[in-house]
This record gives structure tokens, sequence and C-alpha cells, in this order.
């Protein structure tokens, strides 16, 4: 499973949804503006900034702002 932490406004997650989607990838989605600890966990997984999106994957690894590719092969599809 992946967990993509997001924000409403983020262009980028949109497209990233999108891909996702598209190619089958079941994710869930946290909005870190609706959750503190989703936020911090964001701003550890990048160097103190809430960067959107970010990826976090069942073996605990995070990619941010990565393309559908960079998901794809991470998850060996």
């Amino acid at each position: 499973m992946v967990e993509m932490f997001s924000t409403t406004w983020c262009g980028y997650c949109k497209r990233l949804k999108v891909a996702m989607e598209h190619a089958g990838i079941d994710y869930t989605e946290t909005n870190i503006e609706n959750d503190p600890g989703a936020a911090d966990w964001v701003m550890n997984a990048n160097g103190g900034n809430q960067t959107v999106p970010t990826l976090r994957f069942a073996d605990g690894s995070a990619l941010t702002n990565p393309t559908i590719g960079q998901v794809k092969e991470k998850l060996g599809i």
C-alpha cells in the first residue's frame, strides 16, 4: 500500500493521483493541512519542508514529488 501526503491546492499531487489511478496503483491520501502529525512526518522526511506530494511505502521509505515511473519502479511494477 502507498500513502500519499498532499494538500488540496497542490497541482503536482493532482497529477500524480491521476497517473496512479490510471496505473491501477492503490493508495490512501492524507491532507497535511488537516493532520498535524502527517505534516510533521512529511517535514521529517523532507529536511524540515512540507513538500507534497510525498509518498510513504509499506517498507517505511518515502519518495518526494516522484514521477509515475519512479513509483512503479519502487513498487516493482
